[in-house]
């Protein structure tokens, strides 16, 4: 089903850009999804079988406003744009999405709320079509390239943040929201741990409205109801109010472009600077957090380190308030839409038996290449690093060299409030030697991937620089 979906979307390819049939391909899936799954109500112009029969824009335009009208949960979430495309290019996409169908095999114990360990359970039309949109959402990220950042983080680092924070119970807030998978994540959190979709409550915010669409349709489609507003967080706080016990967030890494104002009240530990708001969303973050809150959030790692322009007296404020748990470095190549290294800070208003303590952890050597350019961590990566959070918090030594390690406020203020994991794990303790033969036939293998990836860099240059110097191009 998978590949027939994606399919329709390259039969929009070239008549209009990635993120334009996005909005086409996602928003019929919706609406087929929506004449079949019983979870909304769904008036006479906005059934399916009739949108299948006609494949024309001005009735899947109305179908979406009239499905929207019927169920206020999907108020401004669908797209009216398909007559702004082709007919006959729309018809044949209509035509290939009404052979999908979002059934599944029936298996087990009847599904409830509640996810069982170790019981099947069946699956839903929405169980389905949640990882057929999560699906394309990775695959529309990637067509995007940069921009695809912008609503979508790898499900390999939303799943580590998750498995971190442990969101079972509470208000779960992302201020830049993007395509909702951090509330995806943390709902299959708590239901594989016997919990139910309404022990937490969903709060988000957006400032892009393409984007904030896709959010609402994905929680739709996972059963999820959110409190989700379209805004810019540094403009306009749109949940003013709300003290939340989990954040997580993936923010875009060094904005340079955004709202400041120097008497802004979210500003306690120092005003960022003009250049680079990763300092901001730190500390607007930090300003939502209710008292035994905790938050995970992906930065750039140059928030590590940085000294200029008032980064460091910052991070060290906040270092000396406490309010750091766990710093982890990230693998390289996890991100496909930005080469920029990334870390992963976690901050809490309550660090309990662990106060005047930061965890450290050295991810940089896991994950596994799915191909040249992009790194996954894997189930045991990710299982390996939340269980050295867990024995840190619950009080057990943890001292792995070259991969986790727990240091005092004292050593950190040391280092200059330098919070790069590498400076204070170590080095892995001496391993046997290895064989010579294995490794030169290592090392050769290592060489002809590098050398094969030059080749192909080379390449693309050479046909952008033939391309800059044709007069027509």
């Amino acid at each position: 089903m998978k590949d027939i979906l994606w399919r329709s979307a390259d039969k929009l390819r070239g008549s209009m850009d990635a993120a334009q049939y996005k909005d086409f391909v996602l928003g019929l899936v919706f609406l087929k999804f929506a004449s079949g799954s019983g979870a909304f109500d769904v008036p006479e112009p906005a059934r399916w079988e009739r949108l299948a029969a006609s494949g024309d824009g001005r009735a899947l335009d109305a179908a979406a406003e009239a499905l929207m009208a019927a169920n206020p949960v999907l108020a401004g979430a669908l797209p009216k744009i398909f007559t702004t495309v082709d007919g006959r290019r729309l018809a044949e996409l209509v035509a290939l999405i009404d052979t999908a169908r979002f059934d599944a095999p029936r298996s087990g114990t009847a599904r409830s709320g509640t996810a069982r360990s170790g019981t099947a359970r069946s699956e839903g039309p929405g169980d389905v079509l949640g990882e057929i949109y999560e699906y394309f959402l990775e695959r529309f990220a990637r067509a995007e390239g940069k921009r695809g950042g912008e609503f979508y983080t790898p499900s390999s680092v939303v799943r580590l943040l998750v498995e971190i924070l442990e969101p079972y119970r509470g208000r779960v807030y992302d201020p830049c929201c993007g395509s909702g998978g951090m509330f995806v994540q943390a709902e299959k959190f708590v239901l594989s741990h016997r919990g139910r979709r309404d022990d937490i409550a969903v709060f988000g915010q957006e400032a892009n409205e393409r984007t904030w669409r896709l959010a609402r349709m994905n929680l739709a489609v996972h059963g999820i109801t959110g409190d989700l507003r379209r805004a810019d967080t540094f403009h306009t706080d749109a949940h003013p109010g709300l003290r939340a016990d989990f954040v997580l967030a993936n923010p875009p890494f060094n904005m340079s472009d955004w709202y400041r104002r120097e008497d802004d009240p979210r500003w306690r530990f120092g005003v960022p600077p003009a250049g680079n708001a990763n300092f901001a969303w730190i500390q607007h973050i930090l300003a939502k957090l209710a008292p035994t809150g905790s938050a995970g959030v992906v930065m750039a790692n140059g928030s590590m380190s940085s000294a200029q322009k008032g980064e460091g007296e910052i991070r060290a404020a906040l270092v000396e308030a406490d309010l750091v748990s766990c710093m982890v470095a990230l693998p390289s190549q996890l991100f496909r839409t930005t080469q920029i290294p990334a870390c992963l800070w976690f901050l809490t208003r309550d660090k309990g038996a662990r106060a005047g303590h930061v965890l450290f952890v050295d991810a940089r050597g896991m994950g596994a290449l799915v191909d040249r350019t992009e790194r996954v961590l894997t189930p045991a990566d990710v299982d390996r690093i939340a269980a050295a959070h867990r024995a840190w918090r619950a009080g057990s030594p943890v001292d792995e060299p070259g991969f986790a390690r727990s240091a005092s406020l004292r050593e950190i203020r040391e280092h200059g409030h330098v919070l790069a994991p590498g400076r204070y794990v170590g080095t892995p303790a001496a391993e046997a030697a290895e064989p010579a033969a294995d490794r030169i036939e290592r090392l050769t293998k290592e060489l002809l991937a590098c050398l094969d990836e030059s080749a192909r860099l080379d390449a693309v240059v050479r046909a952008r620089l033939d391309g800059s110097r044709d007069p027509d191009g």
